[in-house]
């Protein structure tokens, strides 16, 4: 490769990580307008992020509970939660803020469990959910 090419590789790198920083920010304001006045982030007093909840969301079975102890501990110091699409767990955890991460869509962050099960059902469009390799 010549001198010119690699330097050329390099700022379409650096832009294509400009790009990346600059769709960050801009997702994460629209998540901010999107939830307005009184839209705060979930807490540990939030029922949503305690209760159980078991329902069919289009044509799937999503489950949630909380959970203690043991080794599933998505949410930090031995309390969390645990979500089932189908009766397969989904890979999730607690973010600082209270908000709701999954490994079907860890961009976007959710109030509750419920809405998270909800979300990964629509990114999911119908694929069976595949368990996370823990190695």
């Amino acid at each position: 490769m010549s001198e010119d090419t690699h330097g050329t590789e390099l700022t379409r790198r650096r832009m294509l990580q400009g790009a990346g920083a600059a769709l960050a920010v801009a997702a994460g304001t629209v998540v901010i307008g999107v939830a307005g006045p009184g839209g705060g982030a979930a807490t540990a007093a939030d029922p949503g992020a305690s209760e159980s909840f078991d329902e069919t969301f289009q044509g799937r079975r999503i489950q949630g509970r909380p959970i203690s102890g043991g080794s599933h501990q998505h949410g930090g110091a031995g309390t969390g939660y645990e979500v089932r699409i189908d009766g397969d767990e989904l890979h999730m955890m607690r973010n600082a803020d209270g908000t709701w991460i999954s490994v079907v869509n860890h961009y976007q962050t959710f109030a509750t469990p419920r809405a998270l099960a909800r979300a990964a059902v629509n990114d999911l469009q119908g694929a069976t959910l595949v368990p996370v390799a823990t190695a």
